[in-house]
Protein backbone atom coordinates (compact mmCIF):
# COMPACT_ATOMS: atom_id res chain seq x y z
CA UNK A 1 0.00 0.00 0.00
CA UNK A 2 1.32 3.44 -0.95
CA UNK A 3 1.73 6.03 1.77
CA UNK A 4 0.11 9.43 1.58
CA UNK A 5 2.51 12.11 2.77
CA UNK A 6 4.15 9.60 5.09
CA UNK A 7 0.97 7.94 6.39
CA UNK A 8 -0.76 4.67 5.59
CA UNK A 9 -4.37 5.75 5.03
CA UNK A 10 -7.26 3.29 5.00
CA UNK A 11 -8.46 3.16 1.40
CA UNK A 12 -11.54 0.92 1.47
CA UNK A 13 -14.79 0.79 3.43
CA UNK A 14 -15.28 -0.10 7.09
CA UNK A 15 -16.89 -3.37 6.00
CA UNK A 16 -13.43 -4.53 4.92
CA UNK A 17 -12.01 -4.12 8.44
CA UNK A 18 -11.78 -7.02 10.88
CA UNK A 19 -12.83 -5.50 14.20
CA UNK A 20 -12.53 -8.83 16.00
CA UNK A 21 -8.77 -8.30 16.33
CA UNK A 22 -7.26 -5.60 18.54
CA UNK A 23 -6.85 -2.24 16.84
CA UNK A 24 -6.02 1.36 17.63
CA UNK A 25 -8.11 3.49 15.28
CA UNK A 26 -7.41 7.15 14.57
CA UNK A 27 -8.50 9.66 11.96
CA UNK A 28 -6.53 12.22 10.00
CA UNK A 29 -7.58 15.44 8.30
CA UNK A 30 -5.61 18.40 6.90
CA UNK A 31 -5.62 20.17 10.28
CA UNK A 32 -4.34 17.20 12.27
CA UNK A 33 -1.75 16.56 9.55
CA UNK A 34 -0.41 20.09 9.98
CA UNK A 35 -0.43 19.85 13.77
CA UNK A 36 1.54 16.61 13.58
CA UNK A 37 4.23 18.34 11.51
CA UNK A 38 4.96 20.42 14.62
CA UNK A 39 4.24 17.74 17.25
CA UNK A 40 6.42 14.64 16.91
CA UNK A 41 4.59 12.72 19.63
CA UNK A 42 1.30 13.27 17.81
CA UNK A 43 2.87 12.23 14.52
CA UNK A 44 4.16 9.03 16.09
CA UNK A 45 0.72 8.28 17.51
CA UNK A 46 -0.93 8.70 14.10
CA UNK A 47 1.70 6.64 12.31
CA UNK A 48 1.38 3.87 14.89
CA UNK A 49 -2.36 3.53 14.21
CA UNK A 50 -3.54 0.09 13.17
CA UNK A 51 -6.24 1.88 11.19
CA UNK A 52 -5.97 5.51 10.09
CA UNK A 53 -9.17 6.83 8.54
CA UNK A 54 -9.42 9.68 5.98
CA UNK A 55 -11.58 12.08 7.98
CA UNK A 56 -11.49 15.07 5.70
CA UNK A 57 -12.28 15.87 2.08
CA UNK A 58 -8.74 17.26 1.83
CA UNK A 59 -7.28 13.81 2.54
CA UNK A 60 -9.56 12.27 -0.09
CA UNK A 61 -8.43 14.91 -2.61
CA UNK A 62 -4.75 14.42 -1.76
CA UNK A 63 -4.96 10.64 -2.15
CA UNK A 64 -6.53 11.02 -5.57
CA UNK A 65 -4.01 13.63 -6.71
CA UNK A 66 -0.88 11.92 -5.42
CA UNK A 67 -1.67 8.19 -5.53
CA UNK A 68 -4.42 8.19 -8.18
CA UNK A 69 -6.80 6.42 -5.80
CA UNK A 70 -10.44 7.37 -5.35
CA UNK A 71 -11.30 6.80 -1.71
CA UNK A 72 -14.22 7.70 0.52
CA UNK A 73 -14.13 10.10 3.43
CA UNK A 74 -14.76 8.25 6.70
CA UNK A 75 -15.47 10.60 9.57
CA UNK A 76 -15.16 9.70 13.22
CA UNK A 77 -18.95 9.80 13.43
CA UNK A 78 -19.20 7.27 10.59
CA UNK A 79 -16.86 4.95 12.50
CA UNK A 80 -18.89 5.44 15.67
CA UNK A 81 -22.21 4.59 14.01
CA UNK A 82 -20.70 1.56 12.28
CA UNK A 83 -19.23 0.13 15.47
CA UNK A 84 -22.32 0.84 17.55
CA UNK A 85 -24.47 -1.02 15.01
CA UNK A 86 -21.97 -3.88 15.06
CA UNK A 87 -21.92 -4.02 18.87
CA UNK A 88 -25.70 -3.86 19.12
CA UNK A 89 -26.04 -6.76 16.69
CA UNK A 90 -23.57 -8.82 18.69
CA UNK A 91 -24.58 -7.72 22.21
CA UNK A 92 -21.20 -6.13 22.72
CA UNK A 93 -19.87 -3.51 25.09
CA UNK A 94 -18.37 -0.05 24.78
CA UNK A 95 -16.77 2.49 27.09
CA UNK A 96 -16.73 6.27 26.68
CA UNK A 97 -13.65 7.96 28.10
CA UNK A 98 -13.74 11.75 28.06
CA UNK A 99 -16.17 14.69 28.10
CA UNK A 100 -18.16 16.03 31.04
CA UNK A 101 -20.39 13.88 33.22
CA UNK A 102 -23.40 15.73 31.81
CA UNK A 103 -22.41 14.79 28.26
CA UNK A 104 -21.77 11.18 29.27
CA UNK A 105 -25.21 11.03 30.90
CA UNK A 106 -26.80 12.28 27.68
CA UNK A 107 -24.84 9.69 25.69
CA UNK A 108 -25.93 6.90 28.05
CA UNK A 109 -29.58 7.83 27.65
CA UNK A 110 -29.27 7.83 23.86
CA UNK A 111 -27.35 4.55 23.77
CA UNK A 112 -30.01 2.87 25.92
CA UNK A 113 -32.64 4.02 23.44
CA UNK A 114 -30.78 3.55 20.16
CA UNK A 115 -28.71 0.46 20.97
CA UNK A 116 -30.49 -1.51 23.70
CA UNK A 117 -28.26 -4.59 23.33
CA UNK A 118 -25.04 -2.73 24.17
CA UNK A 119 -23.53 -2.67 27.63
CA UNK A 120 -22.00 0.78 28.21
CA UNK A 121 -19.55 2.22 30.71
CA UNK A 122 -18.03 5.69 31.00
CA UNK A 123 -15.67 7.92 32.91
CA UNK A 124 -15.18 11.69 32.87
CA UNK A 125 -11.49 12.43 33.47
CA UNK A 126 -10.31 15.74 34.95
CA UNK A 127 -10.32 18.64 32.50
CA UNK A 128 -6.67 19.57 32.02
CA UNK A 129 -4.18 19.97 29.19
CA UNK A 130 -2.00 17.11 30.38
CA UNK A 131 -2.68 14.13 32.63
CA UNK A 132 -0.31 13.09 35.38
CA UNK A 133 0.49 9.48 36.27
CA UNK A 134 -2.26 9.27 38.87
CA UNK A 135 -4.85 10.57 36.38
CA UNK A 136 -3.85 8.03 33.75
CA UNK A 137 -3.76 5.17 36.25
CA UNK A 138 -7.33 5.94 37.33
CA UNK A 139 -8.50 6.24 33.71
CA UNK A 140 -6.95 2.87 32.89
CA UNK A 141 -8.57 1.32 35.96
CA UNK A 142 -12.06 2.41 34.96
CA UNK A 143 -11.55 1.05 31.45
CA UNK A 144 -9.93 -2.20 32.52
CA UNK A 145 -12.55 -2.94 35.16
CA UNK A 146 -15.14 -2.78 32.36
CA UNK A 147 -13.08 -4.57 29.65
CA UNK A 148 -15.03 -3.15 26.68
CA UNK A 149 -15.11 -4.48 23.15
CA UNK A 150 -14.68 -0.88 21.99
CA UNK A 151 -13.16 2.04 23.88
CA UNK A 152 -14.19 5.44 22.54
CA UNK A 153 -11.83 8.23 23.60
CA UNK A 154 -13.06 11.81 23.28
CA UNK A 155 -10.58 14.27 24.77
CA UNK A 156 -9.84 16.42 21.67
CA UNK A 157 -6.87 16.03 19.36
CA UNK A 158 -3.96 15.70 19.77
CA UNK A 159 -4.35 14.95 23.49
CA UNK A 160 -6.54 11.89 22.96
CA UNK A 161 -4.29 10.24 20.35
CA UNK A 162 -1.16 10.88 22.39
CA UNK A 163 -2.75 9.51 25.55
CA UNK A 164 -3.91 6.36 23.77
CA UNK A 165 -0.48 5.86 22.20
CA UNK A 166 1.20 6.14 25.61
CA UNK A 167 -1.29 3.87 27.40
CA UNK A 168 -2.51 1.37 24.80
CA UNK A 169 -0.36 -1.51 26.06
CA UNK A 170 -2.09 -1.24 29.44
CA UNK A 171 -5.69 -0.92 28.25
CA UNK A 172 -7.96 -3.98 28.21
CA UNK A 173 -10.10 -3.09 25.19
CA UNK A 174 -10.36 -4.86 21.85
CA UNK A 175 -10.59 -1.68 19.79
CA UNK A 176 -9.55 1.81 20.86
CA UNK A 177 -10.97 4.69 18.84
CA UNK A 178 -10.11 8.37 19.28
CA UNK A 179 -13.17 10.20 17.98
CA UNK A 180 -13.05 13.66 19.57
CA UNK A 181 -16.10 15.77 18.73
CA UNK A 182 -18.30 12.70 18.19
CA UNK A 183 -19.15 12.71 21.89
CA UNK A 184 -20.73 16.15 21.55
CA UNK A 185 -22.36 15.29 18.22
CA UNK A 186 -24.05 12.19 19.60
CA UNK A 187 -25.02 13.84 22.87
CA UNK A 188 -26.66 16.68 20.91
CA UNK A 189 -24.38 19.38 22.32
CA UNK A 190 -23.24 20.23 18.79
CA UNK A 191 -25.30 19.64 15.67
CA UNK A 192 -23.48 17.84 12.88
CA UNK A 193 -23.78 19.27 9.35
CA UNK A 194 -26.64 17.82 7.32
CA UNK A 195 -26.17 15.04 4.77
CA UNK A 196 -26.57 17.65 2.02
CA UNK A 197 -23.31 19.36 3.02
CA UNK A 198 -21.58 16.03 3.71
CA UNK A 199 -22.42 14.79 0.20
CA UNK A 200 -20.96 17.98 -1.29
CA UNK A 201 -17.74 17.51 0.66
CA UNK A 202 -18.48 20.73 2.54
CA UNK A 203 -19.32 19.38 5.98
CA UNK A 204 -16.90 21.93 7.42
CA UNK A 205 -18.72 24.97 6.02
CA UNK A 206 -21.82 25.12 8.27
CA UNK A 207 -19.59 24.48 11.30
CA UNK A 208 -17.31 27.33 10.27
CA UNK A 209 -20.29 29.68 9.93
CA UNK A 210 -21.51 28.72 13.40
CA UNK A 211 -18.10 28.76 15.12
CA UNK A 212 -15.81 31.03 13.05
CA UNK A 213 -13.52 31.93 15.92
CA UNK A 214 -12.84 28.36 17.03
CA UNK A 215 -12.44 26.98 13.50
CA UNK A 216 -10.55 29.89 11.93
CA UNK A 217 -7.11 28.31 12.26
CA UNK A 218 -8.31 24.95 10.99
CA UNK A 219 -9.77 26.41 7.79
CA UNK A 220 -7.66 29.49 7.05
CA UNK A 221 -4.25 28.40 8.30
CA UNK A 222 -4.03 24.60 8.21
CA UNK A 223 -6.01 24.08 5.00
CA UNK A 224 -3.84 26.40 2.86
CA UNK A 225 -0.70 24.85 4.37
CA UNK A 226 -1.98 21.38 3.55
CA UNK A 227 -2.86 22.32 -0.04
CA UNK A 228 0.62 23.81 -0.48
CA UNK A 229 2.17 20.64 0.97
CA UNK A 230 0.19 18.37 -1.35
CA UNK A 231 0.96 20.40 -4.48
CA UNK A 232 4.63 20.63 -3.55
CA UNK A 233 4.78 16.89 -3.00
CA UNK A 234 3.07 16.30 -6.33
CA UNK A 235 5.59 18.52 -8.12
CA UNK A 236 8.80 17.79 -6.24
CA UNK A 237 7.97 14.41 -4.66
CA UNK A 238 8.81 15.60 -1.16
CA UNK A 239 7.15 17.47 1.68
CA UNK A 240 8.11 21.03 2.48
CA UNK A 241 6.36 21.92 5.76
Amino acid sequence: MKKLLGYYIHKTTLDAVDFTSNKVVNTINPHSYCIAKQDREFMEALKASDLLLPDGIGIVWAERLINKNKIQKIAGFDLFLYLMTYLNKNSGSCFFLGASQRTLDLIKAKVNEDYPNISMGSYSPPYKSEFNQEDSALMRKYVNDFKPDVLFVGMTAPKQEKWVHANKEHLMANNICSIGAVFDFYAGNIKRSSQFWINLGLEWLPRLVKEPRRLFKRNFVSTPKFIFEVLSFKIFKKGVL
